[in-house]
C-alpha cells in the first residue's frame, strides 16, 4: 500500500516557473523536511510506493502523473475548479 504525503512546497524549474516543477517537498511526521526531485515522485507514484495531495480549502486534492503532448511526464493536481495549477500555487521549497 502506498504511503501518503502531503505537498506543501515546490522548486519551480529556472527554465519556466510557471509551468515547470523541478521537485515537491513536505515535512515529516516528526517535523523533517522531505524533496524529492519531479522524476523521483513519478517514479514512487508510478509504483505505487507513495501518494502525494496538496490541501486546497481543506480538502485533499490528489497529484498525478500526466504527459504533454510530446510524452514528457509531469506532475499536476486532479482536475478542480482552482486556477492555476494547484501545485503552482505552492510556496518555494527552501534551499
Amino acid at each position: 500500500m502506498a504511503s501518503r504525503h502531503r505537498v506543501s512546497c515546490i522548486k519551480p524549474d529556472g527554465h519556466d516557473p510557471d509551468n515547470c516543477i523541478d521537485g515537491i517537498g513536505g515535512l515529516n511526521d516528526n517535523g523533517t523536511r522531505w524533496y524529492l526531485k519531479e522524476d523521483e515522485a513519478i517514479a514512487g507514484i508510478e509504483s505505487r510506493k507513495w501518494e502525494f495531495y496538496v490541501k486546497v480549502n481543506d480538502r485533499e486534492v490528489d497529484v498525478i502523473v500526466a504527459k504533454t503532448s510530446t510524452g514528457k511526464k509531469y506532475l499536476k493536481t486532479v482536475a478542480d475548479d482552482y486556477k492555476p495549477n494547484n501545485l503552482l500555487r505552492l510556496p518555494k521549497c527552501p534551499d
